[in-house]
Order: structure tokens, then sequence, then C-alpha cells
């Protein structure tokens, strides 16, 4: 087990960008920058012990900096989108910037993919950790409450990647967090032949610019089942024009209410398996419908359309905007907890 410290460039203010690369001794290792708390590598061994990279990322700052659909980031203060970007809290209403046709998107022009997090690493029993701290003031991006943000990743003994958040307020404010990692189990060529299944037997229909009704469906007799495991590419055609893929956010059928099982994909080529296990009460599948190619990443590797897929575990898109979904709003004197195990 190891954790090492390693420079990863400046941003243009001249910030300091560090990153480090967590190994568990059992064949797992997993690269973290403090530039918005991104694992930019994850690598783990195919069934004959050939170790290869599944997630989609950068080996250097620069690409990072010109911008990307949010490789391995963390997304806050708000993942996901908010109509119109804005919202009523209290009697008042909140305007956030708009950066998704006529939305807000995972918290705004610069939100925590875009920050640089204050690191702490520390090698403990059950595997090499790394905590990550961000301060949020007051109105940063519109949102109301300073906010003081904890993430920390964990690579483990039992080959799990473990990743942890908290935050407090002192106003009144939504939060949603979550880690956009781009996975590809096979470490190239699309997805589409990927085995998911998903413990989710509804989900929450949205409009054309992906926010939701308010509604909640079931899957069954949708492309959007996963109940049992199905490849990606099966049914994919079926979705609507307009997202070109999936880009759906699935109820769990725990609905938040403990750390349970959430999703198992598998590549047969690879014969890599992951399973995903959270206390969130949604997640989002996305399959990477917006790569086209233009993306070069490690080695070289051209992303193109369906190259990986997302699994944002999280609350539902929009929620300070429906009553009826799972809160999303943290006060004073709470503290926000949330889990994830990849």
């Amino acid at each position: 087990m190891s954790i090492q410290k390693s420079s990863f460039g400046k941003t243009a203010a001249g910030e300091v960008v560090d990153l480090f690369t967590l190994t568990n001794g059992r064949g797992l290792t997993v690269k973290i920058t403090t530039f918005g708390g991104i694992v930019t590598e994850l690598k783990t061994p195919d069934r004959n012990g050939m170790s290869g990279d599944i997630v989609l990322g950068f080996d250097n700052f620069e690409q990072y900096a010109k911008g990307h659909p949010f490789f391995g980031a963390i997304a806050g203060r708000y993942a996901n989108r908010i109509a119109k970007g804005k919202f009523s809290l209290d009697g008042k209403e909140y305007h956030l910037p708009i950066n998704n046709g006529p939305n807000s998107l995972h918290g705004g022009l610069k939100g925590f993919d875009k920050k640089i997090w204050k690191a702490e690493p520390l090698e403990t029993a059950e595997g090499p950790l790394l905590r990550l701290s961000y301060f949020s003031a007051d109105g940063e991006e519109g949102y109301p409450g300073n906010l003081n943000v904890m993430v920390t990743y964990t690579l483990t003994q039992k080959n799990e990647l473990r990743i942890e958040y908290s935050a407090t307020t002192d106003k009144a404010t939504p939060i949603n967090l979550t880690n956009h990692s781009y996975f590809n189990l096979a470490g190239s060529g699309n997805v589409l032949d990927h085995e998911l299944m998903m413990d989710a037997d509804h989900y929450t229909p949205v409009d054309e610019t992906l926010i939701p009704s308010g509604e909640i469906k079931s899957v069954k007799g949708t492309p959007l089942d996963f109940t049992k495991a199905k490849t990606i590419g099966r049914d994919i055609s079926q979705t609507p024009d307009y997202i070109k893929g999936y880009d759906h956010n699935f109820v769990l059928n725990n609905g938040g209410k403990s750390l349970t099982f959430c999703a198992r994909a598998s590549d047969p080529k690879s014969g890599r398996i992951m399973e995903i296990y959270t206390t969130e009460p949604g997640v989002q599948l996305y399959t990477g419908n917006n790569l086209n190619g233009s993306i070069t990443g490690i080695n070289g590797v051209k992303y193109e359309k369906h190259a990986g897929f997302c699994l944002e575990t999280q609350h539902y898109p929009d929620s300070p905007n429906h009553p009826n979904f799972p809160t999303t709003i943290l006060r004073p004197n709470e503290k926000f907890q949330s889990t994830t195990i990849v």
C-alpha cells in the first residue's frame, strides 16, 4: 500500500495542482488530482492479470484546464441540472448561471470540478486515503450559504474505491454531490457490449432539455429497464433522438435509506466486473452520447461516441423545484453525508 504525491501543473492564476497516486498492493491503482478532485486514472487487472485503465481522462493538467466533459470530476455544488437556473428557498428566489441549454448544470460556470481542493493524504489499515476539502463561499455561482465540503477517497484492501462526501453550511442551501467518472471496463472501444444491471424499477421522465417532469415512472416495457442484466447497446437506439443514448436518472429501490447495492457492470472481453453501492436515492446513467472523437485521452486514444458510461450516484435532477422528490436542502446545524463505493 502506498500514496505518492507529484506535481501536475499550475493554473493560469499560478495555483499549484498536485496529483496523488494511491496503490492498494492488490492490483489497483488510482490517480486523483487536486483540480476538481478528478480521478484521472483507475487501473485494475483483467481476467489474465493484465492491468488496464478503466476510466476516461488525460495524463496532463493542460488538457483538463482547456475544458472537458467532466471526466472523473467532483460535480457540485449541485450535480446534474436545475431548470432555468433558478429555485426558491425559504421565500427567496435564487438565480444560477445558465450553462446547459436553458438550464444550470453541475454547479454552474465554475463548479467544484474546476476548483483547487486542499489535500490530506493518509495511509490507513483499510488502505491509502486522500481527503480533499473545499470552502464554497456564500453566493458562489449563485448558491446561498458558506459551505465547507470534504470528499474522501479510500482505495481499500477489498479492491474498492470508496468515496465519502460531507458538508456543513451556515445558511440553507441545496447540495448534490457526485463523481463523474466515465468507465470503460475494456479499456478501449465503446461500451455498448458491456452488460449492466441496476436495482431500479423506476426513473424520472424528462423533457427535451433533460429536466424532470416530476413524475416517477416504471422502467418496465421501456428501453430503461436494466432490472435484469443486458448490454448497454441492446435498446439504446430506442431512446429519444434528443438524448441520443442514455442520460437518465434512475430511482434506486432502496431510496437512499442505507448503503446498498446500486448497479453491476461487466465486460465480457476483459472479464472485469464493477459493482456500485451507494447511500444516494438515485443514479444517473450517461453513455457518453456527446463524445465524437474530438477529444484525445491517455496514450493517444480518441474518445468516440459511447466510449464510456457514467453511473453518477446522486439525488434527482432539479430536486429544489420538485417538492415530491427527496430533499437536497442542507440547513445550518445539519451535516450532509453520502457514501458511494465502486
